[in-house]
C-alpha cells in the first residue's frame, strides 16, 4: 500500500497538542490567530446562548424602542418588565453582540444604550426578527438533534407548521391553515428580491410567472422595476387568494394574475416567456424538485427563460448558511435540500432546461442565481 503525505492530518496532530497552544497563544506572530480560532470555537460552543440573547431583545422590541435614539437603563428596564438590575444583565450581553452599544450616562448618572451595528442592521430587514421568534420551532426540534437527524423524530414543530411540506393533498389547505407561514415568507423573502432583480434584467421579457410565489413579494419588486412585464403567480389556492387580494388592493388587478393549485399535480399555465422559482425547489425532495422544474418547461416555450433563486450549499464564504442552518432546518421541516449549483444545474439539464448560468448576486449567502433556457 502506497502512503502519501497529507499535509492536514500533520497539522491536525499538531494544533491538538497543549504545548503547541501554549506557544502559539504567547508568540507575537501567531498569538493573533490563536485567539480568533479561540473566540471561534467558543463562538460555536456558545451560540445557543446568544441566540437566545438575541430572541429576547426581539421579543421586548428593543431594536424598535432604541430606533428613535439612546434610552437609559432606568427608562428601559420598566419597559423591559424587568428590575435595572435584571435590565442590565440583558443589556450588557446585547452590547457584547454589538446589537447594542453603550453611549454615556444620563443627568442622574444611568448608563445609556443605543443601537449597535447588528442591531442597526435589523432595522432595514423586518424578516430578520420574524424569522428569530420562529425560530423557537427549530431549537425545539433540534432539543435532540440525532433522534433527528436518525429519522426518529417522526413528527416536527416545523412539519405542522410548514403545512403543504407533508400534506397529501396541500391545494386543499385553507386560508387559516397558510395564513401564518405565509406571512412568514412575505417577510423573510422580502430582502432576496432586489439582489435577483440587480443580477438579471428584466427588460427582454413581456411576461413573468412566479412559481411557488407566496403573496407576491417577488412580483411586486418587478412590477416597480418593470412596468411593461404582465405578472403571473401560481400558488396553493389559498395562497393565490391572498395574492390576488393583495394585487387588487395595490392597483394591479388588470396587470397581475394570482393562479391557484397544486405545483406537483396541477399543469402550470402558458404563456410567460420567463419563469422564477424563488425559494422554493431547496423546500423539495429529489423527486418532487425534478417534477417541479419539469412543470416549469412544459409551461414555457422554447427559448423561454427560467430563474431559480435560492441559498444553496457549498457557498464559498457561506457553508455554515447553506450546508449547516439550512441542512438541519429542512430536516426538521420534513422535506427538501440545499443543493450545490452543480447539482441543481444537472437537475435542470434532466427537466430539459440548457444553457444554465450562475450569475453573481450581491448577497450569495441569503440567495444564488442559476439562470435555464427551455430547450
Amino acid at each position: 500500500m502506497k502512503l502519501t503525505f497529507d499535509w492536514r492530518e500533520w497539522r491536525n496532530r499538531l494544533i491538538a497538542r497543549p504545548g503547541f497552544q501554549r506557544w502559539a497563544a504567547d508568540f507575537p506572530l501567531t498569538r493573533p490567530i490563536a485567539q480568533r480560532r479561540a473566540r471561534s470555537l467558543f463562538d460555536l460552543t456558545a451560540g445557543f446562548v446568544y441566540s437566545q440573547i438575541l430572541y429576547a431583545c426581539v421579543e421586548l422590541e428593543l431594536i424598535d424602542l432604541l430606533a428613535e435614539g439612546p434610552l437609559a437603563r432606568s427608562a428601559l428596564a420598566p419597559r423591559m418588565g424587568m428590575t435595572e438590575p435584571q435590565a442590565d444583565r440583558l443589556l450588557r450581553a446585547a452590547v457584547a453582540l454589538d446589537l447594542l452599544e453603550r453611549r454615556g450616562v444620563d443627568a442622574e448618572g444611568s448608563p445609556c444604550f443605543g443601537l449597535g451595528n447588528h442591531g442597526a442592521a435589523m432595522l432595514a430587514n423586518p424578516g430578520i426578527a420574524a424569522m428569530i421568534k420562529h425560530h423557537q420551532m427549530l431549537y425545539r426540534d433540534l432539543e435532540d438533534p440525532l433522534a433527528l437527524l436518525r429519522g426518529e423524530q417522526t413528527e416536527t414543530e416545523l412539519g405542522r407548521y410548514w403545512a403543504y411540506a407533508r400534506s397529501l393533498d396541500p391545494a386543499r389547505e385553507d386560508a387559516a391553515s397558510v395564513r401564518e407561514y405565509s406571512d412568514l415568507m412575505s417577510v423573510s423573502n422580502a430582502f432576496v428580491a432586489d439582489d435577483v432583480l440587480d443580477a438579471y434584467s428584466l427588460r427582454p421579457h413581456r411576461c413573468l410567472m412566479d412559481v411557488g410565489g407566496g403573496e407576491g413579494n417577488f412580483l411586486l419588486a418587478v412590477a416597480e422595476r418593470w412596468p411593461h412585464v404582465q405578472l403571473r403567480l401560481f400558488d396553493l389556492p389559498a395562497v393565490a387568494e391572498r395574492a390576488q387580494q393583495r394585487f387588487d388592493a395595490l392597483g394591479l388587478g388588470e396587470r397581475a394574475e394570482a393562479v391557484g393549485g397544486d405545483l406537483l399535480r396541477t399543469p402550470l399555465p402558458k404563456g410567460a416567456d420567463l419563469c422564477s422559482l424563488v425559494r422554493v425547489v431547496h423546500d423539495h425532495d429529489d423527486d418532487q424538485a425534478l417534477r417541479i422544474l419539469r412543470a416549469v418547461r412544459a409551461a414555457l416555450e422554447p427559448g423561454g427563460t427560467l430563474l431559480l433563486a435560492e441559498p444553496m450549499a457549498e457557498t464559498p464564504g457561506a457553508e455554515p448558511i447553506g450546508d449547516a442552518y439550512f441542512g438541519l432546518y429542512l430536516l426538521a421541516m420534513g422535506s427538501g435540500r440545499p443543493r450545490p449549483p452543480q447539482e441543481l444545474e444537472a437537475m435542470l439539464r434532466e427537466a430539459g432546461f440548457g444553457g444554465v448560468q450562475l450569475r453573481p448576486t450581491r448577497r450569495p449567502m441569503q440567495t444564488r442565481l442559476l439562470i435555464a433556457t427551455a430547450v
